[in-house]
C-alpha cells in the first residue's frame, strides 16, 4: 500500500540555481512559478532601459544596464531561495521523527 501523504522530491536547489544563472526566469519555470519569472524578466528589461537613458555616455556596458543586472541578480537569489525552502520543508517532512525536538542528542541530556 503506497503512502498517499508522501510528496515527490522538489527540484534540486543547485540545479535551479544553475538554470537561473544561465537563462533568466528558467529557475522560476522549473519551480512551477513562471508568472514570477516573467515579472522578473519584465522588470529586467524596464530597468535596463531606464538606466541606459540615465547613464552617462562614457559608462561601460554594465554601467549602462545596471538596473537590469540588479534585477537579474535578485531573480537568481529568489529562485534559489524558493528552491532551498521547498527542499528543506520536503526533507523535514520526509524524516520519520519530523516534529521531534530531540534530534540525535542522548536521552539523558
Amino acid at each position: 500500500m503506497s503512502d498517499e501523504t508522501a510528496t515527490p522530491a522538489p527540484a534540486n536547489p543547485y540545479l535551479v540555481l544553475g538554470a537561473a544563472i544561465v537563462l533568466p526566469a528558467s529557475g522560476h519555470v522549473m519551480l512551477g512559478v513562471p508568472a514570477r519569472g516573467l515579472q522578473f524578466l519584465f522588470f529586467m528589461v524596464i530597468l535596463g532601459w531606464v538606466t541606459t537613458k540615465l547613464a552617462p555616455v562614457d559608462a561601460s556596458f554594465i554601467g549602462r544596464h545596471a538596473g537590469g543586472f540588479l534585477i537579474y541578480a535578485l531573480s537568481i537569489l529568489d529562485a534559489y531561495r524558493i528552491a532551498r525552502i521547498r527542499h528543506a520543508i520536503w526533507v523535514h517532512k520526509a524524516r520519520t521523527d519530523g516534529d521531534s525536538a530531540e534530534g540525535n542528542a542522548p536521552s539523558n541530556m
